[in-house]
Protein backbone atom coordinates (compact mmCIF):
# COMPACT_ATOMS: atom_id res chain seq x y z
CA UNK A 1 0.00 0.00 0.00
CA UNK A 2 1.25 3.62 -0.97
CA UNK A 3 1.96 5.14 2.02
CA UNK A 4 0.81 9.23 2.12
CA UNK A 5 4.71 9.77 2.67
CA UNK A 6 4.97 8.71 -0.56
CA UNK A 7 1.72 10.12 -2.17
CA UNK A 8 2.76 13.50 -1.00
CA UNK A 9 3.03 16.19 -3.89
CA UNK A 10 3.56 19.67 -4.27
CA UNK A 11 3.10 22.52 -1.40
CA UNK A 12 0.15 23.20 -0.80
CA UNK A 13 1.51 26.25 1.72
CA UNK A 14 4.49 27.86 2.57
CA UNK A 15 5.81 29.95 4.52
CA UNK A 16 8.96 32.11 3.91
CA UNK A 17 10.81 33.56 6.49
CA UNK A 18 8.15 34.66 8.69
CA UNK A 19 8.70 37.48 11.27
CA UNK A 20 5.97 38.27 14.16
CA UNK A 21 6.27 40.55 16.72
CA UNK A 22 4.63 42.12 18.85
CA UNK A 23 4.38 46.13 20.71
CA UNK A 24 7.04 48.49 19.68
CA UNK A 25 10.99 49.31 20.70
CA UNK A 26 12.54 47.95 23.61
CA UNK A 27 9.49 45.99 24.49
CA UNK A 28 9.04 44.41 21.53
CA UNK A 29 8.59 40.90 22.07
CA UNK A 30 9.68 38.74 18.59
CA UNK A 31 7.51 35.59 18.74
CA UNK A 32 8.45 34.51 14.92
CA UNK A 33 12.10 35.07 14.25
CA UNK A 34 11.87 33.78 10.16
CA UNK A 35 10.62 30.69 9.74
CA UNK A 36 10.25 29.14 6.70
CA UNK A 37 8.56 25.50 5.98
CA UNK A 38 6.27 23.63 3.60
CA UNK A 39 3.28 21.50 3.92
CA UNK A 40 2.59 19.46 0.86
CA UNK A 41 -0.62 17.37 0.11
CA UNK A 42 -1.22 13.68 1.77
CA UNK A 43 1.03 14.69 4.74
CA UNK A 44 0.44 15.13 8.03
CA UNK A 45 2.98 17.43 10.52
CA UNK A 46 2.71 18.27 13.80
CA UNK A 47 4.22 20.72 15.32
CA UNK A 48 5.89 21.26 18.57
CA UNK A 49 7.93 23.13 20.81
CA UNK A 50 8.18 24.41 24.42
CA UNK A 51 6.13 26.76 26.18
CA UNK A 52 6.50 30.45 24.17
CA UNK A 53 8.31 28.55 21.43
CA UNK A 54 5.78 30.07 19.10
CA UNK A 55 4.21 27.48 17.45
CA UNK A 56 0.69 28.67 17.92
CA UNK A 57 1.49 32.08 16.55
CA UNK A 58 3.02 30.24 13.56
CA UNK A 59 0.07 28.15 12.97
CA UNK A 60 -2.60 31.59 13.44
CA UNK A 61 0.08 33.39 10.79
CA UNK A 62 -0.27 30.40 8.39
CA UNK A 63 -4.34 30.07 8.57
CA UNK A 64 -4.27 33.88 8.10
CA UNK A 65 -5.72 34.09 11.78
CA UNK A 66 -2.96 36.84 12.68
CA UNK A 67 -0.81 38.56 10.62
CA UNK A 68 2.81 38.76 9.92
CA UNK A 69 5.49 41.93 10.44
CA UNK A 70 7.47 40.39 7.60
CA UNK A 71 7.62 37.49 5.27
CA UNK A 72 4.79 35.44 3.49
CA UNK A 73 2.45 32.71 3.23
CA UNK A 74 1.67 30.68 0.33
CA UNK A 75 -1.73 29.29 0.28
CA UNK A 76 -1.11 27.10 -3.19
CA UNK A 77 -0.53 29.74 -5.61
CA UNK A 78 -1.75 32.58 -3.20
CA UNK A 79 -0.04 34.68 -1.09
CA UNK A 80 -2.71 35.72 1.49
CA UNK A 81 -0.31 38.37 3.20
CA UNK A 82 -0.62 40.52 0.30
CA UNK A 83 -4.73 39.79 1.08
CA UNK A 84 -7.36 42.37 1.98
CA UNK A 85 -10.23 41.49 4.86
CA UNK A 86 -13.04 40.50 2.84
CA UNK A 87 -10.22 38.03 0.38
CA UNK A 88 -8.68 36.63 3.60
CA UNK A 89 -11.75 35.75 4.93
CA UNK A 90 -13.10 34.14 1.84
CA UNK A 91 -10.34 32.37 1.69
CA UNK A 92 -10.02 30.91 5.01
CA UNK A 93 -13.91 30.10 4.48
CA UNK A 94 -13.63 28.56 1.18
CA UNK A 95 -10.47 26.67 0.97
CA UNK A 96 -9.07 26.16 4.59
CA UNK A 97 -10.42 24.29 7.33
CA UNK A 98 -9.89 24.55 11.04
CA UNK A 99 -10.28 22.39 14.64
CA UNK A 100 -10.04 24.06 17.64
CA UNK A 101 -9.20 22.76 21.25
CA UNK A 102 -12.63 23.98 22.49
CA UNK A 103 -14.87 22.80 19.80
CA UNK A 104 -16.60 26.16 18.36
CA UNK A 105 -19.61 24.84 17.76
CA UNK A 106 -22.72 26.75 18.12
CA UNK A 107 -24.81 25.67 20.64
CA UNK A 108 -28.20 26.48 19.46
CA UNK A 109 -27.31 24.37 15.94
CA UNK A 110 -27.64 20.68 15.85
CA UNK A 111 -24.55 18.52 14.74
CA UNK A 112 -25.45 18.21 11.35
CA UNK A 113 -26.49 21.73 10.99
CA UNK A 114 -22.88 23.14 12.91
CA UNK A 115 -20.82 20.27 10.23
CA UNK A 116 -23.29 22.12 7.26
CA UNK A 117 -22.37 25.84 8.61
CA UNK A 118 -18.98 27.14 7.07
CA UNK A 119 -20.75 25.73 3.55
CA UNK A 120 -24.43 27.06 3.97
CA UNK A 121 -22.19 30.60 4.64
CA UNK A 122 -20.52 30.31 1.70
CA UNK A 123 -23.50 29.83 -0.08
CA UNK A 124 -22.95 25.91 -1.19
CA UNK A 125 -24.76 22.81 -0.53
CA UNK A 126 -22.47 20.05 0.84
CA UNK A 127 -21.97 17.16 -1.35
CA UNK A 128 -24.17 14.66 -0.14
CA UNK A 129 -22.13 11.85 -0.82
CA UNK A 130 -19.01 13.70 0.91
CA UNK A 131 -20.97 13.98 4.22
CA UNK A 132 -22.42 10.63 4.36
CA UNK A 133 -18.54 9.48 4.06
CA UNK A 134 -17.86 11.74 6.82
CA UNK A 135 -20.28 11.33 9.23
CA UNK A 136 -20.25 7.95 8.99
CA UNK A 137 -16.57 7.56 9.26
CA UNK A 138 -16.40 9.41 12.90
CA UNK A 139 -19.55 7.77 13.98
CA UNK A 140 -21.77 10.56 14.06
CA UNK A 141 -24.83 9.12 12.38
CA UNK A 142 -26.44 8.58 15.50
CA UNK A 143 -25.53 12.17 16.97
CA UNK A 144 -26.81 14.57 13.67
CA UNK A 145 -29.66 15.97 15.82
CA UNK A 146 -28.32 16.79 18.89
CA UNK A 147 -27.15 19.79 20.04
CA UNK A 148 -23.61 20.50 21.60
CA UNK A 149 -24.66 20.09 25.07
CA UNK A 150 -26.27 16.76 24.57
CA UNK A 151 -22.82 15.61 23.29
CA UNK A 152 -19.74 14.29 24.92
CA UNK A 153 -16.25 16.71 24.41
CA UNK A 154 -15.28 13.49 21.87
CA UNK A 155 -18.35 13.92 20.16
CA UNK A 156 -18.03 17.49 19.94
CA UNK A 157 -14.72 17.43 18.66
CA UNK A 158 -15.65 14.83 16.31
CA UNK A 159 -18.49 17.43 14.89
CA UNK A 160 -15.80 20.23 14.39
CA UNK A 161 -13.40 18.01 12.87
CA UNK A 162 -16.70 16.93 9.87
CA UNK A 163 -17.20 20.57 9.82
CA UNK A 164 -13.77 20.75 8.81
CA UNK A 165 -13.11 18.60 6.20
CA UNK A 166 -16.80 19.11 4.38
CA UNK A 167 -15.73 21.74 2.15
CA UNK A 168 -12.64 19.63 1.26
CA UNK A 169 -10.22 22.04 2.62
CA UNK A 170 -6.60 22.35 0.77
CA UNK A 171 -5.13 22.57 4.38
CA UNK A 172 -6.44 21.78 7.77
CA UNK A 173 -5.31 23.38 10.39
CA UNK A 174 -5.72 22.17 14.52
CA UNK A 175 -4.12 23.70 17.69
CA UNK A 176 -3.91 21.11 20.07
CA UNK A 177 -7.34 19.67 18.94
CA UNK A 178 -7.07 16.50 21.64
CA UNK A 179 -6.09 19.09 24.52
CA UNK A 180 -9.70 19.06 25.91
CA UNK A 181 -10.47 15.30 25.56
CA UNK A 182 -9.87 12.33 27.33
CA UNK A 183 -7.20 9.49 26.07
CA UNK A 184 -9.66 7.33 24.56
CA UNK A 185 -11.66 10.58 22.66
CA UNK A 186 -8.04 11.94 21.89
CA UNK A 187 -6.92 8.87 20.17
CA UNK A 188 -10.19 8.98 18.42
CA UNK A 189 -9.70 12.24 16.72
CA UNK A 190 -6.31 11.67 16.02
CA UNK A 191 -7.32 8.48 14.42
CA UNK A 192 -9.42 10.07 11.95
CA UNK A 193 -6.82 12.36 11.38
CA UNK A 194 -4.74 10.30 10.60
CA UNK A 195 -7.43 8.20 8.23
CA UNK A 196 -8.08 11.35 6.32
CA UNK A 197 -4.61 12.01 5.39
CA UNK A 198 -4.11 8.56 4.17
CA UNK A 199 -7.65 7.98 2.55
CA UNK A 200 -8.25 11.24 1.04
CA UNK A 201 -4.80 12.80 0.55
CA UNK A 202 -5.73 15.49 3.22
CA UNK A 203 -3.21 18.19 4.75
CA UNK A 204 -2.98 18.46 8.15
CA UNK A 205 -0.74 20.94 10.10
CA UNK A 206 -1.34 20.16 13.99
CA UNK A 207 0.38 22.40 16.80
CA UNK A 208 0.50 19.65 20.03
CA UNK A 209 2.44 19.46 23.34
CA UNK A 210 1.64 15.52 23.40
CA UNK A 211 4.06 13.08 22.05
CA UNK A 212 2.15 10.69 21.48
CA UNK A 213 -0.21 12.77 19.50
CA UNK A 214 2.63 13.86 17.32
CA UNK A 215 3.43 10.32 17.14
CA UNK A 216 0.19 10.15 14.49
CA UNK A 217 1.95 12.72 12.24
CA UNK A 218 4.74 11.93 9.29
CA UNK A 219 6.92 14.68 10.59
CA UNK A 220 7.38 16.92 13.45
CA UNK A 221 8.41 20.40 13.15
CA UNK A 222 10.36 21.72 16.36
CA UNK A 223 9.99 25.55 17.47
CA UNK A 224 12.24 27.26 19.71
CA UNK A 225 12.44 30.98 20.42
CA UNK A 226 10.77 31.53 17.28
CA UNK A 227 12.73 29.63 15.12
CA UNK A 228 12.33 25.72 13.64
CA UNK A 229 15.31 24.06 15.49
CA UNK A 230 14.92 20.47 13.97
CA UNK A 231 12.64 17.77 12.11
CA UNK A 232 11.85 14.71 13.32
CA UNK A 233 10.56 12.37 10.37
CA UNK A 234 8.19 8.89 11.14
CA UNK A 235 8.33 10.20 14.47
CA UNK A 236 7.26 7.97 17.53
CA UNK A 237 6.11 8.54 20.91
CA UNK A 238 9.33 7.89 22.86
CA UNK A 239 11.74 9.85 20.05
CA UNK A 240 9.43 12.80 19.95
CA UNK A 241 9.33 12.44 23.90
CA UNK A 242 13.14 12.95 23.86
CA UNK A 243 13.65 15.37 21.37
CA UNK A 244 11.19 17.82 23.92
CA UNK A 245 12.93 16.93 27.00
CA UNK A 246 16.62 18.65 24.66
CA UNK A 247 14.67 21.34 24.41
CA UNK A 248 13.04 21.86 27.14
CA UNK A 249 16.87 20.80 29.05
Amino acid sequence: MTTSREQAGVPVAVANDLVRSYGHGQNAVQALAGVSAEFRRGQFTAIMGPSGSGKSTFLQCMAGLDTVTSGTVRIGEVDITSLGRTELTRLRRDRLGFVFQSFNLLPMLTAEENIQLTGRLGGRDADAGWFDTIVDALGLRGRLRHRPAEMSGGQQQRVAVARALLTRPEVLFADEPTGNLDSRSGAEVLGFLRTAVDSYRQTVVMVTHDPAAAAYADRVLFLADGRIVGELAEPTSDLVHARMRKLEG
